[in-house]
């Protein structure tokens, strides 16, 4: 079992988390003036790279918070974790 480092209850066990979807995905300014394909395209378009990729990610069996992640694709080892509103760390 794999262990996920929540930032603020520590590392727990993978199953105690939810995937959220891709992180940094800014909502629409104005969602009432984009045309139906424009919605479509931000509701269920997103990136999908082999390799490192920041995703949303909720503890949900413990302080139920959201947070963000940068986990490799490829390995599925999460490389950081941090809180809504931080920037993505630089990983290198």
């Amino acid at each position: 079992m794999q262990l996920i480092e929540c930032p603020w209850c520590g590392p727990r066990e993978e199953t105690e988390f939810h995937y959220g979807g891709q992180a940094h995905v800014a909502y629409p300014a104005d969602p009432a003036a984009l045309s139906d394909e424009e919605w479509a395209r931000y509701l269920f378009f997103r990136e999908n790279p082999k390799g490192l990729f920041a995703e949303r990610w909720s503890h949900a069996a413990g302080c139920r918070r959201w947070f963000n992640a940068v986990r490799d694709t490829v390995t599925y080892r999460f490389r950081a974790v941090y809180r809504p509103g931080e920037p993505r760390p630089v990983i290198r």
